[in-house]
């Protein structure tokens, strides 16, 4: 028996699909186009990195967006969706902006403060946490220590360095004067 769609079929040419569209062809034609959809929905600044995303994209993809009826729709819609998200996004960092401009800011320290902890930042790191543990925090040794994850005896020794080296580095800093 004969299948009914067949006669209704003039030939098979018909239903073979469309040569895939060179990708380079592709995108050619829908860069400026893109570029323009993108500056439109995201400004000027980004544009050609959004329309250039979208592209890499449909390149990634290109064999099977290469046969749709419409790939440059496709390319469309993903310049869309990413200049919609970039909007997003830059909105979401003003916003955060703002918050933390609005936050009162902490006075500079006196010159003689900032330069004792400039010379604690010179220390080796476990030195300098024990010294700001221990007088910036007030913590006992005991304490630094559990923050350390360390022996009491070792904060003991980190602290012990850390006053040595200071002492000694402010010392030659005073004979200097």
């Amino acid at each position: 028996m004969a299948d009914p769609a067949a006669a209704r079929r003039p030939d098979d040419v018909a239903l073979a699909p469309a040569p895939p569209l060179a990708f380079t062809a592709f995108y050619r034609r829908e860069l400026p186009r893109l570029v323009a959809l993108a500056a439109a929905i995201a400004g000027h600044e980004l544009a050609e990195d959004i329309a250039q995303d979208a592209l890499l994209r449909a390149h990634r993809e290109w064999d099977r967006i290469a046969r749709y009826d419409k790939p440059g729709a496709w390319a469309r819609r993903v310049t869309i969706n990413l200049a919609t998200s970039n909007l997003r996004r830059t909105g979401a960092e003003r916003r955060a902006l703002a918050r933390v401009a609005g936050r009162p800011h902490l006075d500079a320290p006196p010159p003689e403060v900032d330069r004792f902890w400039s010379l604690v930042r010179d220390l080796p790191p476990r030195q300098a946490a024990a010294v700001a543990l221990h007088y910036l925090e007030d913590l006992s040794v005991a304490d630094v220590a559990a923050v350390l994850d360390c022996a009491e005896g070792t904060a003991k020794a980190h602290l012990y360095k850390a006053r040595q080296t200071l002492a000694r580095t402010l010392r030659q800093q005073e004979d200097l004067r």
